[in-house]
């Protein structure tokens, strides 16, 4: 008799992913302008939200967005460079877990959590080493740098990598880097840029989600 084995909470996220197609980095001056952010992107058809670690109070704004949004969202938690913050965005229940750069004992510790890891890599040396340590996908980081044809060059060498460029992406050419085979994109400052936080004009932030959403389509089955 057969037994149907239900994908890894990691795998799992992965398709969420990339049915997604992008995922949201939200940065803000406080805990309240994170959540308030979150909830416009939302509201505008984003299915993926990331709040990083550098906005001051991310712990509780990670824990309050799950408890607002609940499962509906695929929820991350950015720039994750402690142990600490690690345990907070766990704590919270953190979908997805994201660092800034390829820290292989932090690796270690985000891929024991059975979550959804993105390590941070932008040359094939990181690339390979975080394949080595049984990552899913791995994050572009900053791809607007080096450009589209970078990331498609690793796909030689590295087939079956599972790509999310961020960093330097916009809202126009966010589908160039799907069309290339990127399994999703991150967007940050221009989809939330901080004139738009600042004023607190959540309707405009909204609108940039939906443009996002219009540009990149729905994925290809």
């Amino acid at each position: 008799m057969s037994v149907l084995l239900r994908p890894s909470a990691a795998a799992e996220a992965l398709a969420r992913l990339e049915t997604a197609r992008a995922v949201a980095v939200v940065r803000a001056r406080d805990a309240g302008e994170a959540l308030a952010v979150a909830e416009a992107l939302c509201e505008g058809g984003l299915q993926a939200i990331e709040l990083t670690f550098t906005t001051p109070g991310a712990a509780e704004a990670l824990a309050e967005a799950r408890r607002r949004l609940r499962s509906h969202v695929l929820l991350g938690a950015g720039t994750i460079t402690t142990g600490a913050q690690l345990a907070a965005a766990l704590e919270a229940g953190a979908d997805f877990l994201v660092s800034p750069h390829l820290d292989p004992v932090r690796l270690d510790a985000m891929l024991a959590s059975g979550r959804l890891a993105l390590p941070g890599v932008l040359t094939p040396s990181e690339v390979a080493a975080a394949m080595r340590a049984g990552v899913h996908a791995v994050k572009l980081f900053p791809a607007g740098t080096l450009g589209v044809a970078h990331m498609r060059a690793m796909f030689g060498p590295f087939p079956g990598l599972r790509v999310v460029p961020t960093g330097g992406i916009t809202i126009a050419g966010a589908r160039t880097w799907l069309d290339a085979g990127a399994a999703a994109v991150g967007l940050g400052g221009e989809l939330v840029p901080g004139a738009l936080r600042v004023a607190g004009a959540w309707g405009e932030i909204a609108r940039n989600a939906s443009l996002l959403v219009e540009r990149l389509g729905a994925k290809q089955q």
